[in-house]
């Protein structure tokens, strides 16, 4: 171990990251059998980690899988590995932070466990300042997929699971469509849901839209700007958003762990008013301050030359 590697929490463990070894027999792996949960740091500090670890415990629950701790345990596990792997971020950098749980490894019948209980993962990634900074100058590009959202009956959309293949497969028709465009979902009813790890806000006459949860997984992020929408006197209703709704409206946003709130420049080609839009751009700036960052001056800070990307 060297102290230029990061730490990563396994199984009541802290150990580097090139030793926190998962069977491949691991229900994640074998079976997609398995949760997560992700939170972001600011200078170096967690940010809202509790409503993390709470949404973590209701997808355990979705899936019926106690992990042996409770949520303080994994509260407190949390806190230690980021203080223990602060030391590795530079200038302007902070991490994603994440808890992944699973079943654990699979016995072959007859034969002794491999191990007891489920699998604990807590590990910090960087985030991906540099992929997405150009998002911050210019807005983010988003392509309707033509693949559309799992639908609710079928694995609810409020349990975050590992289960991302339909979302990943959604970003790579996008991807073939419009190179460095992030993919926005329809649900089962041809209304919009959300882009991979994100949610998605629309504003026309000075009113925030968002689609209902019914169909898409509550965001943290997400609820942080309701939250500043109601503190702050901008309109903002939850209800079934239609393309057409979405393609007619002067703004448009992202919200997500990474980006916090990110406006978007298109939809289907179609220009909105991009990083000048005023609503999005106050949210923007009432974010910032509640995290005590310049959220968009930390993106920038890593821009370069080239096309950006979406950094999954």
């Amino acid at each position: 171990m060297t102290t230029q590697e990061r730490l990563t929490y396994l199984n009541g463990s802290f150990v580097p990251e090139s030793r926190a070894l998962l069977s491949f027999r691991d229900a994640g792996f074998v079976y997609g059998d398995s949760v997560f949960d992700t939170a972001r740091t600011f200078n170096g500090k967690i940010f809202k980690l509790k409503e993390h670890v709470d949404r973590l415990f209701e997808s355990l629950d979705y899936i019926r899988l106690d992990i042996g701790m409770d949520r303080q345990e994994v509260f407190d596990a949390t806190e230690e590995l980021v203080a223990r792997n602060r030391h590795l971020l530079g200038p302007d950098e902070d991490y994603w932070v994440s808890q992944r749980v699973s079943r654990g490894a699979n016995a072959i019948d007859g034969e002794p466990p491999i191990q007891d209980g489920p699998t604990v993962v807590i590990e910090c990634t960087p985030l991906p300042l540099r992929a997405r900074a150009t998002m911050f100058r210019d807005g983010i590009d988003a392509v309707i997929a033509p693949l559309k959202r799992i639908p609710p009956e079928a694995l609810s959309p409020n349990a975050k699971t590992n289960n991302y293949l339909n979302s990943k497969l959604a970003q790579m028709e996008v991807t073939a469509i419009r190179p460095g465009a992030w993919a926005l979902q329809l649900d089962i009813r041809g209304y919009i849901a959300e882009g991979i790890g994100c949610n998605a806000f629309f504003v026309k006459d000075g009113t925030v839209y968002t689609p209902r949860t019914d169909y898409v997984l509550p965001g943290i992020s997400r609820a942080v700007v309701l939250d500043l929408c109601r503190d702050h006197n901008i309109p903002a209703v939850e209800m079934d958003i239609s393309y057409q709704f979405a393609a007619n409206a002067q703004e448009a946003f992202f919200t997500s762990t990474s980006l916090c709130l990110c406006p978007l420049r298109s939809l289907n080609g179609r220009n909105y008013l991009g990083m000048a839009g005023p609503v999005a751009k106050r949210l923007l700036g009432l974010y910032s301050d509640l995290a005590g960052l310049d959220i968009a001056g930390q993106y920038l800070a890593h821009l370069r030359a080239g096309a950006g990307g979406t950094g999954f």
